[in-house]
């Protein structure tokens, strides 16, 4: 229900005022299984992927947007719901990435469309990261589903990451591939290397399609390091605009004494030549 409505309501309004574009639909089966991997870039990824695709995608989130008490957590449940989107209870050590790889696989046997995006986490610049090896990867092999590599366009100028209000004027996209099949790996979803070989399949396509620049670690470590790099750049500023106060005081200091010191001399001179 809530996801017919967002597609009777939101999809309309986002076509009327952004006019997204799309390529490659027809590389989306009309019925079966299959994977619709992606790029991120904004949050508006969430509305812009389902509402553009004219079957049913559904993606995983944590179940706490669905469980949050009071009228904001209704309408955050109510919104990831209207999006298509599955909660996942992520309590345990391995709670996370089991609770989600079951549930994308109850989606495929259902014959529907799963989406992922591999980078685990919105780009923090733009840039396209390296993928997460297990989930994905692991549900293509477990399911035979081919995967689609998806790349949306623009959608962090629509809103770039921190900001609530979207900027009108961009017009954002979607560009999708031709679906990559593994099935010559069936059964080895439990081989590290071939987890990780069919992940940076699947991202390589990902940048020939979205045109991002590669960056070979994971986002969450980039986000880390921007992070970090910050917080040193505002201890960094916060000392040097310390040292220029303390110099300011001091010049004041030694121009006062300067002063001091000449006034002394002038009123010697009176009382000598007096």
């Amino acid at each position: 229900m809530f996801y017919r409505l967002m597609k009777m309501i939101v999809a309309p309004l986002l076509r009327i005022f952004f006019r997204p574009w799309i390529e490659g639909e027809e590389n989306i089966p009309t019925e079966g299984a299959a994977i619709m991997a992606s790029n991120h870039l904004s949050f508006s990824d969430s509305f812009f992927f389902p509402a553009l695709i004219k079957r049913r995608v559904t993606f995983i989130a944590k179940a706490e947007y669905f469980n949050t008490p009071g009228l904001k957590g209704r309408l955050t449940a109510a919104f990831f719901k209207g999006v298509g989107q599955l909660p996942v209870d992520r309590s345990g050590v391995r709670g996370a990435g089991e609770a989600a790889i079951r549930s994308a696989i109850a989606v495929l046997d259902r014959g529907e469309l799963f989406g992922v995006y591999p980078e685990g986490t919105r780009s923090p610049d733009g840039k396209l990261y390296r993928g997460k090896v297990g989930g994905l990867a692991r549900v293509a092999l477990a399911t035979g589903a081919p995967v689609i590599p998806v790349a949306m366009i623009d959608t962090e100028k629509v809103q770039p990451p921190g900001q609530v209000i979207p900027n009108f004027g961009v017009r954002p996209g979607i560009r999708i591939g031709r679906p990559l099949d593994f099935s010559r790996y069936h059964g080895m979803e439990n081989d590290r290397f071939i987890l990780r070989s069919v992940t940076d399949e699947v991202m390589y396509e990902i940048m020939r399609l979205s045109g991002q620049e590669y960056v070979d670690i994971y986002a969450t470590a980039a986000k880390r390091q921007m992070t970090e790099d910050k917080k040193r750049a505002d201890a960094e500023r916060k000392a040097a605009a310390k040292a220029e106060k303390a110099e300011e005081k001091a010049e004041a200091e030694r121009a006062a004494e300067a002063e001091k010191a000449a006034k002394a001399e002038q009123e010697q001179k009176e009382t000598g030549s007096a």
